[in-house]
């Protein structure tokens, strides 16, 4: 009898471990695979690419860049909500270095019943290009995650009713979190979000 019983028992682990698996659409499961299809693509960038973190600093190793697992809870939409006034706003870089950048405006995302506001700032990088970007942290920072902080990158449109996809399965980590030779801006106090955003890049040195 004992043995029939433990039987039974093993014989449910692949059950419950299949049924507990979230039941993606057709449309969810594409979407999955196309980001992991980034990832793969960017760990070979960084393992080659000259221009690499661990090409350019030899004190450290390359290793797969860890992620959580994608998860399409945590893609949103929203509009740009433009600021009247636009006013610049001065950080700091990881090595103290001061640098200063213009918060255009914010989207905007409701997760469990609770909206959460993030800024959208415009640059200039040392080299001259200009780019728009949000940074944040969360809960997970310093944790799971990088203890500076993350970005996403964001490309500004041209019509102001358009409406942006804000997807944080691919927030990543900075170069500065890889290597002490660079550095990189810190996002502010008023760029935490008050939740656990468990998806995107976690931090790579434990």
């Amino acid at each position: 009898m004992k043995l029939y019983i433990k039987i039974f028992l093993i014989s449910l682990i692949p059950v419950l471990f299949f049924s507990c698996k979230p039941n993606y659409t057709r449309e969810q499961k594409t979407y999955i695979a196309s980001v992991e299809k980034q990832r793969a693509d960017k760990n070979l960038e960084m393992q080659n690419d000259t221009g690499s973190p661990f090409k350019r600093d030899s004190s450290i190793k390359f290793e797969p860049l860890k992620y959580y697992d994608v998860d399409p809870a945590f893609v949103f939409k929203s509009k740009l909500f433009l600021y009247a006034n636009q006013d610049t706003v001065v950080t700091q870089g990881t090595k103290g270095d001061v640098r200063k950048v213009v918060k255009i405006g914010f989207v905007n995302f409701r997760h469990d019943g609770k909206t959460y506001k993030i800024n959208v700032y415009h640059g200039v990088s040392r080299t001259g290009i200009s780019y728009h970007t949000i940074w944040f942290t969360d809960k997970t920072t310093g944790d799971e995650t990088y203890g500076v902080g993350r970005y996403i990158d964001f490309e500004l449109h041209k019509n102001p009713d358009f409406v942006y996809t804000i997807d944080f399965n691919l927030a990543y980590n900075p170069y500065c979190s890889y290597s002490a030779l660079y550095s990189c801006s810190m996002p502010t106090k008023e760029d935490y979000i008050d939740l656990a955003i468990k998806a995107g890049e976690k931090k790579f040195h434990h």
